[in-house]
């Protein structure tokens, strides 16, 4: 290793010389422990020199000359990553172990709670964009947004800069990492009882469901990991929360199966998801191209909708200061490396299924 980088919670980035030349590299301390500048480590690299994502990281798989010590005896008996070399043991929330498990023993119903589901984790910032700026424009304070995360992505959420850069902010009141993932500010063993989690341990007004950033696909109808969003979609409804589906779209997108609406939120929303669902588009008026893309975004999400499907077409407004709500996000906005000014309309479906979650919220002001 030749140095150390930038950090966030739960990661490090490296600048490491290999053989083959100079690598960036990402570790997280918590399961290979801290690096020290000039010490060996050992990389995975097979994902990157595929040039198949992790952000362009080589991944740190141990410190071959510093074994991390053994961490501390405590509560939880949750294993993550499970019978993979660096499975990790943690505190699940609802485990008997856990300060909350009185509260979730019996906890059935999430009492009409909004939950944004979206297949890709790009949503996210956008989503909490929209929900904000909703709410500040009723005159209201800003909501309690919790984050699901879901392991089709990454299984660390150390890995997400996005989650990171919103816990760091306010913007996320916690991160609750379901399944394999893990890292979240609370572990939890499925999206049912993570969202349990959300609103009775965290008091949240606004729950977010989206796999970890990376997700993987195949190209075909089935083959994406991001078909687990209409899995959400049903926990929600059964759980009696309030399911609001933000569409996967896109202007810019070279492939025809991701223009307008893409075929995987077609599949997820209308083959997968069995509980009906808000389903939201943006309305109004917009400049030339944009202004097509939405009547098409309209009539292919309307066949997911009544009388053809099972759930709630919404249409909501676009107004200007959504846009710049969207512009001021703290995190930077990107989807499959196309940002705000690239594939706008990307992100104004996602802001206006926030907008559209928080509108029966109160006006009052809420603390977070």
């Amino acid at each position: 290793m030749v140095s150390l980088g930038a950090a966030w919670t739960g990661a490090r980035e490296l600048a490491v010389q290999t053989d083959e030349g100079p690598l960036r590299a990402l570790a997280y301390p918590h399961l290979v422990g801290e690096p020290v500048p000039g010490e060996r480590v050992l990389l995975n690299v097979s994902a990157l020199a595929r040039g198949l994502g992790t952000g362009g990281y080589a991944l740190v798989v141990a410190r071959p000359d510093a074994v991390p010590a053994d961490p501390d005896e405590g509560p939880g008996h949750l294993i993550k990553a499970r019978y993979t070399p660096l499975q990790t043991m943690v505190l699940g929330v609802d485990e008997q172990e856990s300060p909350h498990h009185a509260q979730l023993a019996d906890a059935d119903d999430l009492g009409g709670l909004p939950v944004v589901v979206a297949d890709l984790h790009s949503a996210l910032p956008a989503v909490i964009a929209g929900a904000r700026w909703a709410t500040e424009a009723l005159g209201g304070g800003p909501p309690r947004v919790v984050y699901l995360m879901t392991d089709g992505g990454a299984l660390p959420a150390w890995f997400s800069r996005t989650v990171a850069g919103l816990r760091d902010t306010g913007w996320l009141v916690a991160c609750i990492t379901t399944g394999q993932a893990f890292g979240g500010d609370l572990e939890a063993v499925t999206v049912h009882s993570g969202l349990l989690a959300a609103k009775v341990v965290c008091g949240a007004d606004l729950a977010v469901v989206t796999q970890g950033p990376g997700n993987l696909g195949t190209g075909t109808r089935w083959g994406f990991s991001g078909v687990a969003a209409g899995e959400a979609v049903n926990a929600v409804g059964v759980l009696g929360g309030r399911p609001v589906a933000a569409l996967r779209v896109s202007g810019a997108d070279p492939r025809p199966r991701h223009l307008g609406v893409s075929h995987h939120s077609m599949t997820a929303f209308g083959r997968v998801a069995l509980m009906p669902a808000d389903v939201v588009v943006p309305a109004g008026d917009a400049d030339g191209d944009r202004h097509a893309l939405r009547a098409t975004v309209r009539q292919q999400a309307s066949a997911l909708c009544a009388p053809q499907g099972r759930h709630r077409l919404v249409e909501v407004d676009v107004d200007p200061g959504l846009e710049a709500a969207l512009a001021a996000t703290p995190v930077r906005l990107s989807t499959m490396g196309r940002g705000l000014s690239a594939d706008p309309e990307a992100f104004i479906a996602s802001a206006v299924a926030g907008v559209h979650a928080v509108a029966g919220l109160s006006a009052a002001p809420r603390s977070g």
